[in-house]
């Protein structure tokens, strides 16, 4: 673990916000000049505390208006490999992220589609075909709020 001082965490912070910053605007936010920022981040960089930039998208704005959380409960006849489940669950293009998770459930699911009609397609003809799934939950996200992290 590497040991981060107060302008490491500024840093991560505006990155959080912003991943697509550059050094002099950075460094601006920070107190520090365009290449001490830019080597502040090629340190975090090498150490691997910043593992790559992401891209948000609007997926209201491109026409996927429903996210649905899926709790998966595989079933134990057939030992179904958690390797294949993986595989082909990644494979459904809906599937924003999955989840090996402890407790009720074995796997989370964040589902988009277009709408209600979208996701019922989806969860029959994709997500309950595929190998081993037993019991599915759904929760439907009705709002998101994105709350800064630990830094």
């Amino acid at each position: 673990m590497m040991d981060l001082d107060d302008i490491d965490r500024a840093i991560l912070r505006h990155l959080s916000e912003d991943a697509g910053l550059s050094a002099s605007a950075l460094g601006k936010r920070v107190g520090l000049s365009q290449p001490a920022a830019w080597r502040r981040v090629q340190r975090l960089e090498d150490a691997g505390v910043l593992a790559g930039a992401r891209l948000d998208l609007d997926l209201a704005a491109l026409g996927f208006g429903v996210t649905v959380f899926l709790g998966v409960k595989l079933g134990t006849k057939g030992r179904v490999s958690l390797a294949d489940f993986e595989r082909a669950v990644s494979a459904i293009p809906e599937v924003q992220t999955v989840e090996h998770v402890l407790g009720l459930y074995d796997y989370r699911l964040r589902v988009t589609a277009r709408d209600i009609a979208d996701f019922e397609r989806v969860l029959r003809r994709r997500i309950m075909t595929l190998p081993g799934v037993a019991n599915v939950d759904a929760n439907v996200m009705l709002s998101e709020e994105r709350l800064p992290g630990p830094i």
